[in-house]
């Protein structure tokens, strides 16, 4: 038996709102972005979907595994709350490089905190020394 499932993901990447569209189909998956622009209502996505989703280019089709869940709807609603409070960046790469930028940030903050406490003592050193030989001569 022939199965196909869909999945549309409104997230907002800088500067604009996108749309992930996934379809899996005989485990296979196919993957559609869609830039909406400014925050899509919930309508605007529907009435979207009911007009454009014919003409959207998937991308080439990906052998995935795929689960398969009961279909319990109190086990869906849970699944979607889920989801829902789940928005922070997605993916385990995406995330990964997250940390690698906040931490090349707190290493230029402290570089850059080094680097102006030699140069404010070097500034004080110049100064005593210019002091010193101001006196030298008497």
């Amino acid at each position: 038996m022939d199965k196909t499932s869909g999945k549309l993901t409104v997230l907002f990447e800088e500067p604009f709102w996108v749309g992930v569209f996934e379809r899996i189909s005989d485990g296979k998956l196919s993957v559609c972005k869609v830039t909406f622009g400014a925050e899509p209502k919930d309508y605007e996505v529907w009435d979207f979907i009911l007009k454009h989703y014919s003409d959207l280019k998937f991308s080439p089709a990906v052998e995935i595994e795929v689960k398969q869940t009961a279909d319990n709807p109190k086990r869906r609603q849970r699944n979607a709350r889920k989801q829902l409070q789940n928005s922070g960046i997605g993916t385990k790469s995406q995330q990964a490089l997250q940390n690698q930028r906040e931490e090349m940030k707190t290493e230029r903050r402290q570089l850059r905190k080094e680097q102006k406490d030699i140069e404010k003592q070097r500034q004080f050193d110049l100064k005593q020394q210019k002091r010193k030989e101001k006196h030298r001569g008497h």
